[in-house]
């Protein structure tokens, strides 16, 4: 028995679901040849990107409504640091020209928290934060489409970035940057954080590569060049150094006050804090904010 034809009421009540069902088709395609996806994931303080896990590769944009984010006033020991990536931030929001951002040094100095304190202060003036993994830099061409014609101004973070020997990731990062043709969104920018200042590995055969010239120039071998070009890049370099005792102390007074502790408590736990660090091996504001969550969770 045939069916009744549709009535145009019948229609308009199917067109929505009919939409709705394309539109999850089209993302679904698209996931899986390496297009960027067309539905946006909301409005969010953040993002990452992740891998779309189809056959041809791809990724998808995926919403952190509540990112673990710090005040610039809650870091110690950085404070040149501080004021150099607040004014380049504050000037990429306000639509002036800024610079990438390159920040290396020792570990747990503070160089991550930094990232996320330009967001703390910044995200109600329009700035986003994407957070990318090293892994995923080949996808950068299609993130960078993505939020081209975005209104919003975004941070592109990838933290600990370094590469090994026969890595090529560093080669999208390199065109991301600076190398494309099509030039750079306007509305982003690429912060890193990477314990090693050139990002990728140096030898010491490396300084064999040199050569003086006939008329007394050096010529720094090629593999050398690969490497400084990547860095170069990066128009603002930020370095971190290893905290003095009376910078790690500070830090622990700074977070014991963040947990509630008063003046006298926080005297009469130098030794514990100092005992804390050496067991560690090292001082830094990570292991300060670590020795505070302890000593507030014994407390309480």
């Amino acid at each position: 028995m045939s069916q009744p034809p549709a009535t145009p009421d019948t229609a308009n009540h199917l067109l929505p679901e009919l939409l709705e069902r394309l539109d999850r088709i089209a993302v679904a395609l698209e996931r899986a040849t390496g297009g960027p996806v067309v539905a946006w994931p909301g409005d969010a303080p953040a993002y990452r990107w992740e891998r779309g896990g189809g056959p041809f590769g791809g990724g998808h944009l995926e919403a952190v409504p509540e990112p673990a984010l710090i005040r610039f006033e809650d870091l110690r020991n950085v404070d040149r640091q501080s004021i150099a990536i607040e004014r380049n931030t504050r000037q990429f929001v306000n639509g002036k020209p800024a610079n990438n951002v390159l920040l290396t040094g020792a570990r747990g100095t503070g160089k991550s928290s930094l990232v996320k304190a330009c967001l703390e202060r910044f995200h109600d003036q329009g700035l986003r934060l994407i957070e990318i993994d090293k892994d995923d830099l080949a996808d950068l061409r299609l993130l960078v489409n993505l939020i081209r014609h975005r209104p919003e101004r975004f941070i592109l973070f990838c933290d600990d970035l370094s590469f090994e020997e026969g890595e090529s990731g560093y080669k999208a990062l390199k065109t991301a940057l600076d190398g494309s043709l099509t030039g750079a969104a306007p509305n982003l920018l690429i912060y890193a954080t990477s314990n090693r200042r050139h990002l990728l590995p140096e030898k010491m055969s490396e300084n064999l590569e040199a050569r003086p010239g006939e008329n007394g120039e050096i010529h720094p071998g090629d593999t050398t060049e690969e490497k400084v070009s990547l860095s170069e890049r990066f128009g603002l370099w930020l370095s971190f150094h290893p905290f003095t005792q009376n910078d790690y102390l500070a830090a622990v007074a700074q977070w014991m006050k963040h947990f509630g502790a008063s003046d006298s408590e926080i005297d009469a736990a130098t030794d514990q804090a100092l005992l804390w660090a050496r067991t560690r091996g090292a001082r830094s504001g990570r292991i300060a904010w670590q020795f505070a969550r302890d000593y507030a969770g014994r407390k309480s």
